[in-house]
């Protein structure tokens, strides 16, 4: 009983050691000191008063995320030193976050023009080793393999995490390239190019990380169309398994109806619909 006894009161401190610091497999956070984490939303409604602007952020391109979404997701989702992999660049709102964060980002955009534009965001340095941008389709095979050489000179495989912000059908025209999702010709095929994205995505994230479509519906034809959760079926389609359903308010991320509130609300009082103050962000898993 007494070598019994010692043993119990040896091993009890060294347990507490342990568990002083405990994380998940794709986060930093430090879950024996949860409570000092209240910025993390955990619920399924966010609400932004505003865009934030600092630290390398601004509104220069109509239709990029708000950064608070990125520091959200990515402090939830995953590690220093992480890759996240956005498959809709744009103005660079992923890899200015994940560089302000300590991850790292390789991003796929359309224009040849907005590469070089974003290009000039980032220091030489950062663009050799923390920032890779690819000017290709992110439906097509050529930039998956673009994708992959990447990810090797970066040391990694796969993504850790992937960011999914198409255009919202043909609501904005982004180009007049035939790739660009914003201007197929029926909302079908819509559907069916973000599904071909859906699997590239797939295939090139790390098993067990996490996915984030973030989009919005629309209004066509006096009928709502509800593209956020056919793109969610898409996404499961691939293989992706749904985590959640987030609401975000669109406050600060849009500039025409701001301007045109009251317009809009005529609309809706005579048209019977209601005006968007909303988008989803929806989280997948890859297991």
């Amino acid at each position: 009983m007494p070598k019994k006894s010692v043993k119990i009161n040896v091993q009890t401190p060294d347990l507490r050691v342990v568990e002083k610091h405990k994380t998940t497999s794709y986060n930093d956070i430090d879950l024996c000191n949860w409570k000092l984490y209240s910025h993390i939303k955990t619920g399924s409604l966010w609400e932004f008063d505003s865009r934030d602007k600092s630290n390398g952020h601004s509104y220069d391109y109509h239709g990029n995320y708000i950064p608070q979404i990125a520091t959200q997701l990515f402090e939830r989702y995953t590690k220093k030193n992480d890759i996240i992999l956005d498959l809709f660049f744009g103005s660079g709102t992923s890899a200015i976050e994940a560089i302000n964060m300590e991850r790292r980002c390789i991003g796929v955009e359309l224009k040849q023009d907005m590469v070089d534009y974003v290009s000039s965001k980032f220091t030489k340095k950062e663009l050799v080793v923390d920032v890779n941008i690819i000017c290709g389709d992110s439906a097509s095979d050529e930039t998956v393999e673009k994708v992959k050489a990447r990810l090797e000179i970066m040391g990694k495989k796969q993504a850790q995490f992937v960011v999914l912000h198409p255009p919202y059908d043909d609501i904005i025209k982004f180009s007049d390239k035939k790739e660009d999702l914003s201007n197929c010709k029926t909302t079908e095929e819509f559907y069916n190019l973000f599904e071909k994205i859906a699997k590239n995505a797939y295939n090139l994230l790390e098993k067990g990380r996490f996915a984030a479509l973030i989009i919005g519906d629309e209004y066509k034809n006096s009928h709502i169309v509800p593209l956020g959760f056919e793109c969610m079926k898409r996404m499961e389609n691939q293989g992706f398994v749904t985590k959640a359903i987030i609401v975000k308010n669109i406050t600060g991320n849009e500039k025409g109806k701001g301007k045109d509130a009251n317009l809009w609300r005529y609309r809706a009082l005579a048209g019977g619909f209601n005006t968007f103050d909303h988008e989803y962000i929806m989280t997948f898993v890859k297991q």
